[in-house]
């Protein structure tokens, strides 16, 4: 058997608890390591310097997140469309992918980097953003634009990768980029006193390995479908395909951000700068506990991608159940640790403030949806890779337009800064048990089909 085809065989042959450890500890490792990079900059930022630059970062963040939401974009639309090529074995789909998907992050790279750069202190005020916490957050994002490129190729191809099931490899080559990063930092902030510049060249750099690492593993011949890493083309059935299969991923970044404009305002106009350091914390350790989620979701994708081209049906739904579960059971123990001991964690990030009983309890609310985060994160992949993406993007939509603008306008004003913690978890509760019936009524639309054991 070919070598580039022993993958796609194991992922639609082998058993699935196997390839879920086989594809997942990588992702997971992978994704650890993207999350303790954002996680670290927010200690190296409030341990070096102080809660205003901390507030400022935290507020450039999610604009900062688009150009992921762009590589993400890219990515895993053309991640989903080689999964099922893959599965159905279609050649002439899989040579035209690389070039249609570097077409597509120069486009729309460009379209959101030059206004963004100019309209740089317009965006940060809309974030909720003023006096000194504007001005950290200026210089954060601005200089995260100068390298927009870097950060959109570079996720964009290692989502490529992990589509074909390489996993490790794609870890791998992530980890080069997010080592530098991790270790530049702190001397940018502090030995070369740059401030929180120097935190976002750190990360700059970091993505520069990143790109050179994807580049050469499909430059070298690695992958395994014809990838013609050189090419810019534009076939408007592949480049509308990736446009449609990746959507879902964008719009939750865009969503996202919506989210941070509500939720920064609410803060600034009933709390108080502490509340707003306090949200930004939580915010992150919230995230980086996301992280071995987004390490099984790269690895679902390609799973239910090559299983759905391949007509595996059963086995795509197997899938999604094990994956879900392992999610939980991953999740749950540091769920339980910080509802316990909360104080412990938030001391890393916040070491000077004095935590009051109310900022305890709220952090065990706004961690309270943790153990649920599986079936949604899951499900946000599973939709798309059955091409279905239209229901993970009316979701993204909803979650922000129709649950989180009216709530985060009305409940903290009215019960005072607990309502954005209140208001989160009961939004975050809803979507889940409605992907949750999304997901149902897709099994019931799958057709059975073999299912392979080994």
């Amino acid at each position: 058997m070919d070598l580039k085809d022993q993958q796609k065989t194991m992922v639609i042959e082998n058993n699935l608890i196997n390839i879920l450890w086989k594809l997942s500890f990588p992702a997971i490792v992978a994704m650890v390591l993207f999350g303790l990079n954002a996680f670290m900059d927010t200690v190296y930022i409030g341990q070096l310097m102080d809660k205003m630059a901390l507030s400022g970062v935290a507020i450039a963040y999610p604009l900062t997140s688009i150009m992921l939401g762009l590589g993400s974009w890219a990515g895993t639309g053309a991640g989903n469309l080689l999964s099922i090529a893959l599965g159905k074995n279609d050649q002439e789909t899989q040579g035209k992918i690389i070039g249609n998907t570097t077409t597509f992050m120069i486009l729309t790279t460009v379209i959101f980097s030059l206004p963004a750069y100019f309209f740089a202190e317009p965006l940060l005020q809309m974030m909720g953003g003023e006096g000194q916490i504007l001005m950290y957050g200026v210089e954060y994002f601005k200089v995260t634009l100068f390298a927009s490129p870097l950060w959109v190729y570079g996720l964009g191809l290692n989502f490529i990768i992990r589509a074909e099931g390489k996993m490790k490899q794609a870890a791998i080559l992530m980890s080069y980029g997010l080592i530098v990063n991790l270790i530049l930092t702190p001397i940018f902030i502090q030995y070369l006193e740059m401030g929180v510049e120097g935190a976002g060249w750190a990360t700059n750099i970091g993505m520069l390995v990143y790109c050179l690492t994807g580049y050469f593993y499909f430059k070298k011949g690695k992958a395994s479908f014809p990838a013609h890493i050189n090419s810019l083309s534009y076939d408007s059935s592949i480049f509308s395909s990736i446009a449609k299969m990746g959507f879902p991923a964008f719009i939750m970044t865009i969503m996202s951000m919506i989210q941070a404009i509500v939720v920064f305002n609410a803060i600034v106009e009933v709390g108080t700068e502490d509340d707003l350091a306090f949200f930004a914390a939580a915010n992150r350790l919230q995230l980086f506990l996301m992280t071995p989620l987004f390490g099984l979701m790269r690895a679902l994708q390609p799973v239910v991608g090559i299983n759905f081209g391949a007509q595996q049906y059963q086995r795509v739904k197997e899938a999604f159940i094990l994956f879900s579960k392992t999610g939980f059971f991953l999740v749950a123990p540091f769920w339980i640790a910080l509802t316990i001991f909360p104080e412990i964690v938030l001391r890393l990030v916040l070491p000077n403030m004095i935590f009051q009983p109310e900022h305890l309890w709220n952090f065990r609310i706004y961690m309270l949806v943790l153990p649920i985060l599986p079936v949604v994160f899951m499900a946000l992949t599973y939709l798309p890779a059955i091409e279905q993406p239209k229901y993970a993007s009316i979701i993204g939509l909803a979650r922000q337009l129709i649950f989180y603008v009216p709530v985060m306008w009305f409940l903290p004003k009215w019960i005072g800064i607990s309502g954005i913690y209140y208001g989160a978890t009961a939004i975050d509760i809803t979507v889940t048990i409605w992907l949750a019936y999304i997901v149902w009524k897709s099994f019931k639309s799958l057709k059975t089909n073999t299912l392979y054991y080994s």
